[in-house]
């Protein structure tokens, strides 16, 4: 069988990448017969199909043992309707896969970590499926061998895109507070992966006008560009990065450069309401190398270094009441030292953040040691040591229970003495319930999250605040502030099959939230002690667009009432990228 010879219409890009439109079907079943099963809907004649074929690919294990090396590289993207399935084939799923532009073989091609001639590898193909996961303008990705002959693996590489231009009208609203705004956007411009993006929002902060563009791989290479201008009603933004990050654990260079130059007010806050408001100045520049051997034996180890230059200066601002002092201006410059150990070991779920879609969840150990010094030889106002520590692991206790666990330590020592030091903790339980009593339909999940945060001798204008806009969502907006605070939260999560016009995706969702503060905060403000909430609320996952996974809508009644009156009943609704 020769598939070497392009059927009429076959296109071919520079790396000798094909797509599955126009080749002969007399020559290329095996990959149409694999595409097919990749595609087809759960039952068991296709599982069982599926399951055959890839027992006719040699185990994994065989095919590095015997050197295969890649052969072929089918990719097929399928654009955000599938017009042959009739449930799909409908005015609205037609109008969008004609308006929508499929995203361009050349944008998958240079994202996958293999190619045509280069040794066999399984890893290569996972991590290059999530690299593809990973990208908003995508709803699921899959890179599979679908066929061996002559010492080649012949692979097929099958994405389905999402809607991705956002034009209209934005609201949500969170601890008492609306956000609105105007947007156009477009996170996979011409099918480029460009993200453009003209917007004008308007928060409790401030109103603001932004130009963004963004590109993760700048004339077809790892090299992220990302320029931002925006007008604030308090300031300005001005941003510029070039970076090309460890984007896989192979990766063995890392570099780049960032500047951003931005003025805005800072807002201090007790009980929901604004205390005092200054204006924070900001200048911030970097530049670092990064080098790694890869991933050897299960681990990579990464080393970078980089100097940084980190300014602050601070003003009255026109809101400034003067119930507080100013902060003390300071400004930092210093070369850095980081360290990190990465673990490969990832899991892919489902129903767990998101509602029918495959989730990539990193299971493996990590650590982060990063070190600087500051001097006033450099330009800095004062010496100081900036640090940041981080470690994390995540754990299978059973076959349906997941638990991940997380720090991150940040700050300075300056003068033997912590300054702006904060560790934030987090632990993570999921428990899959479906399969016994009661759950025996849909699909039942469980989850608890208990977040900390602890704080020493912390900048003025760095609160730790706690509220219906992070986490506590039967109380208003950073409601509480303290040097530390705790935050417990569990839900009971119901991913169901509804699926209302093929666009949604739905789900639900029994919480009760529990938290507090700690320790004096400058504001002088005693904490509330032991604040709880329960609600419920509706789910909806993004099945066919890119603008935000699930939109939350919940209702939340607030236990405590605390010394200042506050609703009965908050009302939130609120896009975000997790159940």
């Amino acid at each position: 069988m020769d598939v070497g010879i392009p059927g009429p219409g076959a296109r071919r890009n520079r790396d000798g990448f094909r797509i599955l439109r126009g080749m002969r079907t007399d020559s290329f079943a095996p990959f149409l017969a694999a595409l097919l099963l990749l595609t087809a809907p759960p039952t068991a004649a296709a599982a069982h199909a599926r399951d055959k074929a890839a027992a006719a690919v040699p185990s994994d294990a065989e095919l590095e043992r015997s050197h295969a090396v890649i052969g072929r590289i089918v990719i097929h993207n399928e654009n955000i309707f599938d017009l042959a399935d009739p449930k799909d084939d409908h005015w609205l799923g037609r109008l969008a896969d004609r308006l929508h532009p499929v995203t361009r073989l050349r944008t998958i091609s240079e994202q996958l970590l293999f190619h045509t001639g280069e040794p066999f590898s399984r890893h290569l193909l996972d991590e290059s499926a999530r690299i593809l996961r990973a990208n908003p303008y995508f709803y699921d990705a899959s890179v599979v061998p679908v066929a061996y002959h002559d010492g080649k693996v012949d692979v097929l590489v099958v994405t389905r895109d999402v809607w991705t231009l956002n034009p209209g009208f934005n609201f949500s609203r969170s601890g008492g507070a609306n956000q609105t705004g105007v947007t156009l956007e477009d996170v996979n411009t011409l099918g480029t992966g460009t993200d453009v993006k003209l917007q004008h929002t308007t928060s409790v902060d401030r109103s603001e006008s932004d130009v963004q563009v963004m590109n993760p791989h700048t004339l077809g290479t790892w090299f992220t560009t990302d320029l931002a201008y925006g007008t604030l009603s308090d300031g300005k933004m001005r941003e510029f990065i070039l970076d090309r990050p460890f984007y896989a654990l192979e990766t063995q260079h890392a570099g780049g450069i960032s500047i951003n130059d931005s003025t805005q007010d800072d807002s201090l806050w007790n009980l929901g309401q604004e205390v005092d408001r200054f204006a924070d100045h900001t200048r911030f520049y970097q530049i670092y190398y990064g080098f790694s051997n890869g991933l050897k034996d299960g681990w990579t180890r990464r080393y970078s270094v980089g100097l940084s230059y980190d300014e602050h200066v601070f003003s009255d601002s026109n809101q400034w009441t003067g119930a507080t002092v100013l902060p003390q201006d300071r400004k930092f410059v210093y070369p850095w030292l980081r360290f990190d150990l990465v673990q490969d070991d990832w899991a892919a779920l489902r129903n767990h953040n998101q509602i029918g879609r495959t989730e990539d969840f990193d299971m493996g150990a990590y650590a982060t040691v990063k070190l600087g010094w500051a001097d006033t030889a450099f330009g800095s106002s004062r010496d100081a040591i900036p640090f940041q520590l981080a470690a994390g692991d995540g754990y299978f206790l059973s076959k349906r229970q997941t638990l991940l666990v997380s720090s991150v330590y940040t700050g300075r020592l300056e003068g033997g003495d912590l300054d702006n030091a904060v560790l934030n903790s987090a632990v993570r339980y999921y428990d899959e319930q479906s399969g016994y009593w009661p759950f025996r339909q849909g699909n039942w999940l469980f989850f608890s999250t208990l977040a900390a945060s602890v704080g020493k001798r912390l900048d003025f204008e760095d609160q730790i605040l706690l509220g219906g806009d992070n986490g506590l969502r039967g109380y208003p907006l950073r409601y509480q502030d303290g040097t530390s605070r705790a935050l417990l939260s569990l839900e009971e999560r119901y991913f169901s099959d509804w699926y209302p016009f093929r666009l949604f995706r739905v789900g639900g969702a029994v919480f009760f939230d529990m938290g507090r503060t700690w320790g004096s905060a400058p504001l002088g403000q005693a904490s509330l002690g032991m604040l709880k909430d329960a609600g419920f609320g509706l789910r909806f996952g993004n099945a066919r667009t890119g603008l935000g996974n699930v939109i939350h809508v919940d209702l939340a009644f607030p236990f405590n009432s605390g010394p200042t009156d506050i609703k009965h009943v908050q009302f939130l609704v609120q896009t975000e990228q997790e159940f």
